[in-house]
C-alpha cells in the first residue's frame, strides 16, 4: 500500500491502533500539568518520552532554565522519527507541535479524571491538546511501521510544555525550527465540525501601570492626582480600538485601583488582550496602544506600558492552502470533507507561520469545549482524524517546498 495514492488503506491501521491510543489518552489527562506546574508538565513529559522511545524515536529534551525571578516551567520533548529520501533528494522535513500544559490547577485531574460517555472521552486537556500529542505519536508509528513509508527526510514532533500561557520558553525553540523544516502541522483539535484552521490573530497581552498621588479625599481632594481616573479614560481609549481596522479587537480584561474610597488613588493597572488578524493591522494598533499608554488624560499622571506576551498573527498563504487542498483530498479519500476556518485564537503554529514555515493547524481529533468543566472529545473521530494526519505527512513527504 503507498498511502500517497490509498490513503483509505490507512482507515483499519488507525482503527487498529484506537484502544491503544485511548489508553495513552487516559495516561495523559490524569496527569495534571498546568502550565506553572514545572512537575506536572515533566510527569507529562516523561510518559511521552517512554512511549515515543518505545516506538524508536530519537529523543531530544531540553529542560528550562528561568531567568532570575521567572517561574520555572516543563521540559520540551522533542521526538524524531528519520526517513530514507534526503533533503537534497527531495526529501521533506515535516514538523508537527502539540502542547502537553493545560490551564487548570493541580487536583484536577483527580476531581474528574478521564472517562468516556456517550461517545465522547471528557477530562482536563482532553482536547487542548492531550489529543494532539497521542495523534501525533500514532500518526507518524502507523505511517512508518504499519504502512511502511519512509519517503521523507524527518518527521519532528515538539511536545511543548508551556502554549497556555503564550509560549514564553517554545517560541525561541520553535522559531529555530520554522527555520530548519519545510513544512509545519498543528496539533491542536479540529474545529467542532471538524474544520482545519488556516488562519490565526496574533494576540498580545499587555499591562499599563499608572502613577497618581495619594492624598485625603475629604480634606485636599485638588492635591491628589487620580490614578483610577486615568484607568478609566485609557480604559474607554483602548476600547475604542476595536474594528478600527479590519479584524482588529482589544478587551480591556483586568482594571485595579485604589486602597480605599477616602483615598484619591496613587496606583492603577491595567491588562487587556489586543488581537488583529494582518500583520500590518496588528503594528498598527500596537502603535494606537503605545499612544494612549503615552497620553496623560488626567494631568501629571505618568505610565508604563509592559508586553506581557505575544503572538505574530498567522496568516493565510499560498502556501498554507496547498496544505488545505492536499489534507481535502486525503479526507475524501477516505470517506469525509474538511473544511477551513480562521481562529480568534493564538498557538503555536502562529510562531512557526510567522516565522515563514507554511503551517497548518487543527489536525488533530474534534473537540470542544476546551478550558471548562464540560471539555470533551469525539472518540469516533480518533481513527479518521489519525488516518488524515497520516495521510497528508505522506503527502508532503517528499517534493519541492511549499513555500
Amino acid at each position: 500500500m503507498d498511502p500517497r495514492t490509498d490513503p483509505a488503506g490507512l482507515l483499519p491501521l488507525a482503527h487498529a491502533r484506537f484502544e491503544r491510543a485511548l489508553a495513552s489518552l487516559e495516561l495523559l489527562v490524569n496527569r495534571d500539568s498546568g502550565s506553572y506546574s514545572a512537575d506536572g508538565v515533566n510527569r507529562v513529559a516523561d510518559l511521552c518520552e517512554e512511549r515515543m522511545r518505545a516506538g524508536g524515536w530519537s529523543i531530544e529534551r531540553i529542560p528550562h532554565e528561568p531567568d532570575p525571578g521567572a517561574p520555572h516551567l516543563g521540559d520540551l520533548v522533542l521526538g524524531r522519527r528519520h526517513g530514507a529520501r534526503p533533503v537534497e533528494a527531495g526529501g521533506r522535513r515535516l514538523l508537527l507541535m502539540a502542547h502537553m500544559d493545560t490551564v487548570f490547577d493541580d487536583g484536577t485531574a483527580a476531581a474528574r479524571p478521564f472517562r468516556t460517555e456517550g461517545g465522547r472521552a471528557y477530562g482536563p486537556g482532553v482536547a487542548d491538546d492531550k489529543c494532539g500529542v497521542v495523534a501525533g505519536i500514532e500518526a507518524v508509528e502507523l505511517l512508518c511501521d504499519d504502512a511502511a513509508f519512509d519517503d521523507f527526510a524527518v518527521i519532528t514532533l515538539a511536545c511543548t510544555p508551556d502554549e497556555e500561557i503564550g509560549s514564553p520558553f517554545s517560541k525561541a525553540v520553535l522559531a529555530r525550527l520554522a527555520g530548519e523544516h519545510d513544512v509545519g502541522i498543528g496539533l491542536e483539535a479540529a474545529r467542532v465540525n471538524g474544520s482545519l484552521v488556516t488562519a490565526r490573530k496574533g494576540i498580545s497581552a499587555l499591562e499599563i501601570g499608572i502613577q497618581g498621588k495619594a492624598v485625603h479625599a475629604g480634606v485636599r481632594p485638588q492635591e491628589g492626582i487620580n490614578a483610577a481616573l486615568e484607568a478609566a479614560r485609557k480604559t474607554e481609549a483602548l476600547q475604542a480600538l476595536n474594528g478600527r481596522w479590519q479584524g482588529v479587537t482589544c478587551n480591556v480584561g483586568v482594571l485595579r485601583a485604589g486602597t480605599r474610597p477616602n483615598v484619591v488613588a496613587e496606583r492603577a493597572e491595567l491588562q487587556f488582550d489586543l488581537r488583529a488578524v494582518t500583520a500590518a493591522a496588528f503594528e498598527q494598533a500596537l502603535e494606537a496602544v503605545r499612544e494612549i499608554a503615552a497620553t496623560s488624560y488626567v494631568p501629571d499622571t505618568t505610565s508604563s506600558l509592559q508586553i506581557l506576551h505575544r503572538h505574530p498573527p498567522m496568516e493565510r498563504t499560498d502556501a498554507i492552502g496547498a496544505l488545505l487542498a492536499e489534507a481535502q483530498a486525503v479526507a475524501r479519500e477516505l470517506g469525509f470533507e474538511v473544511g477551513e476556518v480562521a481562529s480568534g485564537g493564538a498557538g503555536d503554529a502562529n510562531t512557526t507561520a510567522a516565522a515563514g514555515l507554511p503551517t497548518i493547524d487543527g489536525l488533530a481529533p474534534i473537540g470542544g469545549e476546551a478550558h471548562g468543566p464540560r471539555e470533551w472529545l469525539d472518540l469516533e473521530s480518533v481513527a479518521p482524524r489519525i488516518a488524515l494526519l497520516a495521510g497528508l505527512l505522506a503527502r508532503v513527504g517528499s517534493g519541492p517546498s511549499p513555500g
